[in-house]
């Protein structure tokens, strides 16, 4: 009787641990979901995007190195390779903040976030070039369909259609491209640290290269502005909580699952934009944009059946 009074409550713990596993997941993606929000509302203010996403790193910054603090076991700290890696993976998420607030103010919140969803096609393009993994038919038929969602959904077709500029496509794009760099930069430095430590790296990295490139003066203005709850309310769950709850997230977490879950962020900014900001989209965008979601969605969840980790989130190594 002992023993089976025992196994279901084992059962039923870690059942729980799963579904509160993803929910910290799903928190995530939608914490990232409203920082595009929250970000096209200070552009709309008139605030570079540049110090736009130098105060969202910022401030997460500061979160993660009190996680650090924390939980200091393992840092990994006295590792060149974390080091090396890490400021890598800094490069990348600086210039994924900064590209994408730059597409938002020149275009719109949906657009921009579904551009950067484009990234785990990136991971796949370098992947090849670099012979870290076969290409299939499948890989190139996902890919094709991602660039003609893109194509659907940016307008290009068609000589001055719809909102979509070329600058908020092309940094857009470059948003997912960026991400995809600290896909790479953070999967190398894993072995070697923590992941607080290489965060604390990589946000460091950040905010050392968007300081420099900030207008020294709007940047001062911000800490006297009406509008600077919002940067706090964009760099504690842009930067600081949601990374925390998604490395939490997926220590029980299958990568197939966080990658369907993940969505969850770019369908929240658009209903951000679409509901808050008043922005529309034509009919062939909002195809375009459902066609990008669902196939970037089936190919992390392919590469995560295949065992292939450069394509899948992130975070999840």
């Amino acid at each position: 009787m002992a023993r089976d009074s025992s196994t279901p409550t084992g059962l039923i713990s870690s059942d729980k641990m799963v579904s509160l596993s993803t929910m910290f997941v799903v928190l995530a993606a939608l914490c990232w979901g409203l920082s595009g929000g929250i970000g096209g509302i200070l552009t709309a203010q008139g605030w570079d995007p540049v110090v736009v996403s130098f105060y969202r790193g910022l401030i997460g910054l500061s979160f993660v190195l009190v996680w650090l603090a924390l939980r200091p076991h393992g840092s990994g700290l006295a590792s060149r390779r974390l080091w090396f890696w890490s400021a890598i993976a800094g490069v990348g998420v600086a210039g994924n903040f900064a590209f994408y607030f730059v597409s938002i103010a020149e275009g719109s919140v949906a657009v921009a976030a579904t551009l950067m969803y484009c990234a785990p096609v990136f991971v796949y393009l370098v992947s090849f070039t670099l012979k870290l993994e076969s290409p299939t038919f499948f890989k190139w038929a996902a890919i094709a369909m991602v660039m003609l969602g893109v194509v659907l959904l940016t307008g290009i077709y068609e000589i001055g259609a719809g909102e979509v500029t070329p600058i908020a496509a092309s940094a857009g794009l470059l948003s997912g491209l960026s991400y995809a760099v600290f896909i790479f930069g953070f999967k190398y430095a894993a072995p070697h640290g923590s992941p607080q430590a290489i965060l604390v790296i990589a946000f460091a990295v950040l905010a050392t290269i968007l300081m420099g490139l900030s207008d020294a003066d709007q940047a001062a203005a911000v800490l006297k502005t009406p509008s600077w709850p919002l940067f706090v309310v964009l760099g504690v769950f842009g930067a600081g909580l949601s990374f925390i709850f998604y490395i939490v997230g997926l220590k029980h977490t299958a990568p197939a699952v966080a990658s369907i879950v993940a969505m969850v962020e770019p369908v929240t900014a658009s209903l951000f934009g679409v509901v808050v900001l008043k922005e529309t989209l034509a009919p062939l965008q909002i195809f375009g944009m459902g066609l990008i979601l669902v196939t970037v969605t089936a190919l992390s969840v392919y590469s995560s059946a295949k065992n292939e980790p450069l394509t899948t989130k992130p975070l999840a190594e």
